[in-house]
């Protein structure tokens, strides 16, 4: 704020001979110091605004498409969905900008409208996009099982990315299901062995098999700060609970079997008694005759 004040009073002893855009791009100077990431916007925003120009380079569609993204990775999704209407007026819809609209619309909390963008997808060659979408937004909503079948599809069509490796890891042990984390999990981690979160999921893998040890000296390896190995240690809790409540479901379903068995053994009628040796059963009569025509 004392920045602010600072290039205000100058902006005041010089209004005479200070046009308004040096004035708006002294303030996101001063943005852009303090962080709040407005620099970063005006820039991205005159980049499309050039990207769209008369002037622009022949592969305008291609240019404004990375421009979008690159909008997307300074977490500016609001704006990108507005250039990425604007791109879809002009140049039609793609596959490209249907993924880059998926995500926006995931990462600006509309669950429905991305769902349905990263399912157009599905017959596309970004078909893996649209499967790792559709787990995410279903890991999203707590629904680990389905994000895990989802995220399985992703990377079964696209076998190499190794963040889809470790996101499939980690819906396997939100699932309770540990054993089938393992693979996936030690994949992502030899391919990208520097990914702090992929570091994270496998520390949470080695915690929830019962290798606290070994967990403990991942993170410190790896310098993972305090607050990820909290989020590990909690998601460890909650994949034990996971697994606890299945066990108890699991026993309650037994103990219903043979609740059942035994009631439906308790209905039925009792067997008669066994007749005397004189026989009052079927066939009792057959072994005499058979003994009396022999010994004619």
């Amino acid at each position: 704020m004392k920045n602010f004040s600072v290039l205000m009073r100058r902006a005041r002893a010089l209004s005479g001979g200070v046009s308004c855009a040096v004035l708006m791009a002294a303030l996101a100077a001063c943005s852009t110091q303090q962080g709040y990431g407005v620099g970063a916007q005006a820039q991205a925003e005159m980049q499309m605004r050039a990207a769209t120009s008369k002037d622009a380079a022949p592969d305008t569609p291609g240019m404004y498409l990375g421009l979008i993204s690159r909008m997307q990775a300074e977490g500016l999704y609001y704006a990108s969905l507005a250039h990425i209407d604007a791109f879809e007026r002009q140049y039609g819809k793609s596959p490209d900008s249907i993924v880059l609209r998926a995500d926006a619309l995931r990462l600006t909390g509309q669950p429905a409208a991305s769902a349905d963008a990263y399912t157009q997808l599905l017959n596309t060659p970004l078909a893996a996009r649209g499967h790792r979408g559709l787990g995410l937004l279903a890991g999203a909503a707590g629904d680990f099982h389905k994000a895990a079948l989802e995220l399985n599809e992703a990377s079964t069509l696209d076998p190499t990315d190794s963040t889809t490796l470790s996101d499939l890891g980690y819906a396997w042990l939100r699932d309770g299901d540990v054993a089938r984390a393992r693979v996936p999990l030690l994949k992502a981690l030899e391919l990208d062995a520097h990914n702090a979160k992929i570091v994270a999921n496998v520390a949470l893998l080695f915690e929830a098999s019962g290798s606290d040890a070994d967990a403990q000296a991942m993170m410190a390896q790896q310098g993972l700060p305090p607050a990820a190995r909290a989020a590990v240690m909690s998601d460890a809790q909650k994949v034990r609970d996971v697994q606890r409540a299945r066990e108890v479901a699991a026993h309650r379903a037994t103990m219903e079997q043979e609740a059942q068995r035994v009631a439906k053994i308790a209905a039925m009628p009792a067997p008669r008694a066994l007749a005397s040796s004189q026989g009052n059963w079927p066939g009792s009569d057959v072994q005499p005759r058979l003994v009396d025509r022999f010994a004619q």
